[in-house]
């Protein structure tokens, strides 16, 4: 069950969901008829949900979903909405309906929120490239493309970096590393710095313990 969320803050998540990228109040008003500003943002602000920063000339707020923020909108879905009450907005239910089909698809594929609404910042239209698959089990493959992109001894290795040298579908990936993950073989972080994170990081991100991590090390090679 995710947090009881007041009808503005649910709103605006999602729509930030759907834009997918960093959005002023101004396109706000403009896409949803209203904008993120008072107790609403600085709710979602202490939530972690929402980052919100002052740009432009008039220092107007520009906010951006967190991963949290994702994490949010697709347990928000997958429950299915508040229950049913007496004057409650025939579309508001309908709205829970919709996502609710959605959320059955995106279990189905396989998928996250993300490989939907995720590209604001990113070409949603370009392929992945991918790099001619070394030879060898697809752990020693791990190993082969880690060396050659680490720059120390145990140092941090993006996995949108990875990914593209090990040749084999995410699904596979994602097993092997989460194996080798739970033996202790390698680490697996998130991002700290999650403004510096691109439609392509979160693309490459694996789901480990409730988070998505996005960094690989290696200790022993």
């Amino acid at each position: 069950m995710t947090d009881r969320l007041k009808h503005k803050e649910t709103a605006a998540l999602f729509t930030l969901m759907v834009l997918g990228r960093e959005v002023p109040n101004k396109e706000l008003e403009e896409v949803v008829g209203f904008t993120l500003t008072g107790p609403e943002r600085i709710s979602l602000n202490k939530l972690g949900y929402v980052e919100s920063d002052r740009t432009g000339p008039r220092r107007s707020f520009v906010h951006l979903l967190t991963d949290s923020g994702w994490a949010w909108c697709e347990k928000e879905m997958a429950a299915g909405g508040p229950p049913p009450q007496r004057g409650q907005s025939p579309l508001a239910s309908a709205l829970y309906v919709l996502l609710g089909g959605l959320n059955g698809y995106l279990q189905r594929e396989n998928k996250r929120l993300f490989h939907v609404f995720g590209t604001g910042t990113g070409t949603p239209d370009a392929e992945p490239v991918v790099e001619d698959a070394p030879a060898g089990t697809l752990e020693e493959r791990i190993r082969v493309a880690y060396r050659e992109l680490v720059k120390e001894p145990r140092g941090w290795v993006g996995l949108v970096d990875l990914r593209p040298k090990l040749g084999a579908p995410a699904n596979e990936v994602d097993a092997v590393l989460k194996e080798l993950s739970r033996a202790g073989k390698v680490h697996l972080v998130p991002e700290d710095n999650r403004k510096a994170l691109t439609a392509a990081d979160h693309e490459a991100a694996i789901r480990i313990g409730g988070e998505d991590s996005h960094l690989l090390s290696i200790e022993a090679l």
